[in-house]
């Protein structure tokens, strides 16, 4: 039996560049959760467990039981189960508990994963990917906004043979589609009665998939928003059968459980292609094991390479799923509309195999984000000791408002014994999501805890509220990390936020500082479009131009479409010794590409 935990990070493949906010001290540096992240990223009171194959799940259950926890659901993979932690166990006693039963080959953390003919419609000219005459992308926010005639797809030629893919179900497993969005209403799958909304959400475990933040919608429009249909954008097909499978929640974060078990309904579904714009940074054998599972169902499955701008292949730096092997799975690199690397991709000469365009990219969207901000002053303090939670400011460029414990920070130390909480209401009222936003350095000693936590009826959120953060053990300081957290659940006139720094008697350390709050919020609407950038974005042309191969030719095997993909692109010099291939894809040549034929001899009579 073997046990495997690493310490990984896991962040969104969606690129948001935030405005540079400047330094202080001793060089701090401000950086995104889309950046490295010194935790290890996995539901903390969760492990998932695989038994051997002869143990009947009986005895799955007593086993589950000896160690005094619950067995929450059996997996889609064969003796796999999800298992509930006691209270105040953590995932390694809980894993170490596990070793030396002779029942269980292996067992790991549930990781979270937060995680590229013409037609009329009337945004088609800001398509670049589609066709670059050299145009300037007026919502773009990626430098350069404009590009390289030519440097395309080359999709339209492609058109003139395929527009309809909608045979072939191509399964978008991201934070859920607006199936709504009038680019994407008639293309979506048709589940049936067991599924009236296109697919499943394993987020809120429910047949609906609406997606609260964004991501998964702009993947599926680029994938198949409707062509030719004087509106809005269009998809590489213009016809398509799009299955929503919600795994991320509304900060685009994920679970391996999550995964594995929207892979697994793509699968039994009758997906074809399945899209995964996401990602991690640790080998996960239950992913891989789920894209295996894809492989035996001849199911192509495309992956983003990563936004760090790092190499996949540099040891320390894998992306997972991209960084898995199996022969079914194609990763996707970013370009710019120069067909240069983009700044953030990721590559790896013998990891990712494509490249497609990832910047500017225009599509459809969720509907209306609104931004509610907060000087973080008026905030309700409660402490057990002087010094604690205080409105201050923290010179990040400028002088920024902030919440600090100690009140000297970052001079001094924060108290022991202390229970210090501030927290402050807001309306949330006539929205459909919510997401918690700031910046944080924290150091925090072994046994004290920092926390964040909401309350939808107002008042003290450590009182009866939901915490969404917990942080001990850990020293950031100078660096600020962003931090997100769904309170989509807070959503009311009186949802209080609030921050907790609680102490024992031992080490003290530095404290906490808060700074740039905000609560981000989305509104649905069907006619929201939005230009942003990554890899994210790239891969979906890739699922897109795979899911039109195998409507083009239903033979084609798995094999045949990657095939296709990877040695029908077009050599592009910044892929260079960067991905396997070197190539960006091009539909018109993977369109027209035939594998040559082996083994023939020839007889002169």
């Amino acid at each position: 039996m073997k046990i495997f935990l690493r310490s990984i990070i896991l962040v969104a493949l969606l690129i948001i560049a935030p405005a540079l906010l400047g330094q202080f001290g001793a060089n701090p540096e401000l950086r995104s959760d889309l950046a490295s992240f010194p935790q290890g990223a996995y539901v903390n009171d969760e492990i998932l467990v695989k038994f051997n194959r002869t143990v009947p799940p009986q005895s799955m259950a007593t086993s589950v039981a000896a160690q005094g926890h619950t067995l929450l659901a059996a997996l889609e993979q064969p003796g796999w189960a999800r298992v509930k932690l006691g209270a105040g166990e953590s995932v390694l006693q809980a894993l170490a508990a596990y070793q030396n039963d002779p029942e269980v080959e292996h067992a790991q953390p549930n990781y979270v994963y937060h995680a590229s003919a013409v037609p009329s419609d009337t945004q088609y000219g800001q398509l670049w990917a589609f066709k670059n005459t050299g145009q300037t992308i007026a919502t773009g926010n990626y430098s350069p906004t404009f590009g390289t005639a030519g440097d395309d797809i080359d999709i339209e030629k492609a058109w003139d043979h395929i527009t309809d893919c909608s045979s072939v179900v191509v399964a978008v497993v991201d934070s859920g589609v607006n199936y709504n969005q009038e680019d994407l209403a008639g293309n979506m799958w048709n589940g049936g009665a067991s599924f009236p909304n296109h697919g499943w959400n394993y987020v809120n475990n429910n047949n609906d998939p609406m997606d609260l933040n964004g991501h998964g919608t702009h993947v599926a429009g680029i994938i198949g928003a409707a062509g030719n249909n004087a509106q809005g954008s269009t998809g590489v097909c213009w016809m398509a059968s799009l299955m929503a499978v919600r795994v991320l929640d509304a900060a685009g974060s994920g679970t391996t459980a999550n995964i594995i078990q929207g892979i697994n309904f793509a699968v039994s579904h009758g997906a074809n292609v399945i899209n995964m714009s996401l990602g991690g940074g640790a080998f996960d054998r239950l992913f891989s094991d789920a894209i295996t599972t894809a492989q035996s169902n001849d199911v192509v499955v495309v992956v983003a390479a990563g936004n760090s701008a790092a190499n996949n292949d540099g040891g320390s730096t894998p992306t997972y799923p991209c960084n898995f092997t199996q022969p079914n799975l194609i990763c996707v690199a970013a370009l710019d509309q120069n067909y240069a690397l983009a700044s953030f991709s990721n590559y790896g000469a013998t990891s990712v195999d494509v490249g497609a365009p990832g910047t500017n990219i225009l599509s459809t969207w969720r509907g209306t984000i609104g931004v509610i901000p907060d000087s973080l002053s008026g905030w309700t303090i409660s402490t057990t000791t002087s010094g604690g939670w205080t409105s201050g400011t923290i010179p990040l460029g400028a002088p920024t408002p902030s919440l600090l414990n100690p009140s000297t920070y970052p001079g001094g130390q924060y108290n022991n014994n202390t229970n210090d909480r501030a927290f402050k209401s807001f309306n949330l009222l006539g929205v459909n999501e919510a997401v918690l936003q700031f910046y944080a350095a924290t150091n925090v000693a072994t046994g004290d805890h920092a926390r964040v936590a909401y309350k939808s009826a107002g008042g003290d959120p450590f009182a009866g509220g939901t915490t969404v953060l917990d942080v001990t053990a850990v020293a950031t300081f100078p660096t600020f990390f962003l931090r997100q957290a769904d309170i989509t659940n807070c959503i009311s006139a009186t949802c209080s936020i609030g921050f907790q720094l609680q102490t024992d008697a031992s080490l003290t350390d530095i404290g906490v500082a808060i700074a740039l709050f905000s609560i981000n919020t989305l509104t649905l609407n069907s006619t929201g479009y939005n230009t942003i950038n990554g890899t994210s974005m790239a891969t979906p042309e890739v699922a897109g131009l795979a899911t039109m191969l195998r409507a083009f030719n239903p033979n084609f095997t798995y094999a045949d479409v990657v095939n296709s993909i990877r040695n029908g692109g077009r050599a592009t010099a910044s892929l260079a010794s960067k991905t396997t291939t070197g190539n960006a894809i091009d539909v018109m040549r993977s369109l027209a590409y035939i594998n040559q034929p082996t083994g023939l001899s020839a007889t002169v009579q």
